[in-house]
């Protein structure tokens, strides 16, 4: 059996926003969103690059600006691994519902996560690599539990991605890049198309973000 998610209320949600956002700028020199269009009256998976032990704190930070909004967004779903939920109950109340992976009970968890989804503003929090891996990887590789979410999805869906990335050069504090992708909506959904469609956007927003001067560094030999 799986341990369901309580969402956080749009007050705790706010609450939540609040701080999370003031460490996030204390600890970051900016946070440059680069937003898509989000459809409304629909239900909204937001696939990530998962590089860190923040990438959940980055996401939500995202949510907040970009989704929580009248007619989007409404509540956050994250899938969460079982062993870790039992360890930290508190995750059940922020939106985190549980899966085992490698057991029979991960279909429950599919089945949990595509019933929300066909409802309008339930968005589900995504990280199909499954494992962390560096920003900058030019190759996303997908897990196949994208496959076994989308099919179970009944309504307006629409799918998102964002390739976030960490960079210094004037500062010493990281600035945090954003850069989102509209991926179509569920009746789109070609896993083969998703898959190359967002490594095509990542290696954009890698390259993004490479600065070359214009003269090279003169060296000495004394």
């Amino acid at each position: 059996m799986i341990i369901k998610s309580k969402p956080l209320k749009p007050f705790f949600f706010n609450c939540g926003q609040f701080l999370i956002g003031a460490l996030l700028k204390r600890r970051f020199n900016k946070l440059v969103i680069r937003p898509v269009d989000i459809k409304p009256g629909h239900s909204y998976i937001l696939m990530c690059n998962h590089f860190s032990f923040l990438d959940g704190f980055l996401a939500f930070y995202l949510c907040g600006k970009v989704l929580w909004k009248p007619g989007l967004m409404r509540r956050l779903y994250i899938m969460s691994v079982k062993k870790q939920m039992e360890k930290n109950p508190w995750l059940r109340y922020c939106g985190s519902f549980s899966v085992e992976p490698g057991k029979f009970s991960m279909l429950e968890s599919f089945d949990f996560i595509g019933e929300k989804l066909s409802e309008p503003g339930n968005l589900f929090l995504y990280f199909p690599q499954g494992n962390l891996e560096s920003m900058h990887i030019p190759d996303i590789e997908f897990q196949d539990g994208i496959n076994e979410v989308v099919q179970r999805v009944k309504g307006k869906c629409q799918l998102l991605w964002c390739s976030t990335v960490v960079e210094y050069f004037e500062s010493s504090k990281p600035s945090v890049y954003f850069d989102m992708l509209d991926c179509g909506t569920v009746e789109e959904y070609n896993f083969k198309q998703l898959v190359e469609k967002v490594n095509t956007h990542h290696k954009q927003a890698l390259q993004s973000q490479i600065r070359f001067t214009c003269k090279r560094a003169v060296t000495s030999n004394a």
